[in-house]
């Protein structure tokens, strides 16, 4: 079996939960739904899968002391900052990089910080039959989510027939393609198909199998891995090479024409928590539909989603709106709108991004 190392993407900008989030402070670095972030429930679900020791967090140089106070389990240099905003393909080369530096039959789990999982039996089970998937098949494989409904908001994978399943049971099948974010007539055929999952960005490749990728697809990641021969080395290197990588999600970059992919097929609960109009079905709601937390009364009003931070929050004769209090700030916004509230970011004074 390879050896596991995790890399968690935590890059938010955080504008979908503006007022709360900011730029050093994103949404995987909040308190949304339970004492502790989301970020801090990632890593805690790696917990007897990967070491402490073999997490990493690769961020921006914005969110490196939130994360160190949030994490203060791993060790400092595990959390890495990337000197360029370079989307995801550049952050798996340098996850690869980092691999095959400590050892030389590493596998790389890379997964979003800001996902809410319940169950984390099922996911740490079929966590580590996706490490013998990868291991076994030497190929590139992804937790993929069945479809609860016919969502225009994620991506998709298309998959193709069944491959042996894992050790502990998960159905795998094969991987036939990448999916962008498809219209609602779209959405409705590929739930119906039966041949469609959501694409959660949790992926697991031994280092090897996605350097040959790189050689083969986009050279330029293949040269960046080859040429981190050390982590003490690592900083200098970043400064030097990151920020001319190309500029490419890795489903572009790399999954889409992958030699060997495969996707197992998710068993546990999953929310992206993509917007304020998550936080019901994790909060729960009232009689009225409204769900509240913190300092909040209501009268003669429903639908509603309010969060209080410390002042209180009274709702009269409202509906369907989202309520966010803050020590600086107050959103008020209708839900049918919440998808427009990072276009607020360009009329905020920079204090408040």
């Amino acid at each position: 079996m390879s050896t596991p190392i995790a890399f968690v993407i935590a890059g938010g900008s955080g504008e979908r939960f503006w007022p709360m989030s900011r730029q050093k402070t994103p949404k995987h670095l909040l308190r949304l739904l339970e004492e502790r972030t989301l970020l801090e429930a990632t890593i805690s679900r790696l917990e007897g899968v990967v070491s402490r020791e073999r997490t990493f967090v690769l961020t921006n140089a914005a969110q490196v002391a939130g994360i160190r106070a949030a994490l203060p389990m791993i060790p400092h240099g595990n959390i890495i900052a990337e000197p360029a905003k370079r989307d995801t393909a550049p952050a798996c080369a340098l996850a690869t990089a980092i691999a095959r530096v400590l050892a030389e039959d590493a596998l790389c789990i890379v997964l979003p910080a800001d996902a809410m999982i319940h169950d984390v039996a099922a996911f740490q089970r079929q966590l580590r039959d996706a490490i013998a998937v990868a291991s076994r098949d030497s190929a590139i494989v992804t937790l993929g989510i069945p479809p609860a409904f016919p969502s225009t908001g994620f991506g998709y994978l298309e998959t193709g027939g069944p491959l042996e399943d894992g050790p502990e049971g998960s159905r795998v099948r094969a991987l036939n393609r990448f999916v962008e974010k498809p219209d609602k007539e779209n959405a409705d055929r590929y739930v119906k198909g039966g041949h469609h999952l959501w694409n959660a960005g949790i992926f697991l490749w031994r280092a090897e199998t996605f350097l040959g990728e790189a050689r083969r697809q986009l050279p330029e990641l293949a040269e960046f891995i080859e040429g981190l021969t050390s982590l003490d080395a690592l900083p200098e290197y970043l400064a030097a090479h990151f920020a001319a990588l190309p500029k490419i999600s890795v489903d572009y970059a790399i999954m889409e024409h992958a030699e060997r992919a495969a996707a197992v097929l998710a068993e546990f609960d999953w929310d992206d928590v993509g917007s304020w109009a998550a936080l019901p079905s994790h909060l729960g709601s009232d009689a009225q539909g409204n769900s509240l937390r913190g300092e909040v009364i209501q009268h003669a009003s429903g639908g509603n989603i309010a969060i209080s931070n410390g002042r209180l929050i009274a709702l009269c004769g409202v509906r369907d709106l989202v309520v966010v209090e803050t020590p600086d700030a107050v959103l008020v916004c209708h839900k049918d709108a919440i998808q427009q509230i990072k276009d607020l970011q360009p009329l905020l004074p920079d204090a408040l991004k």
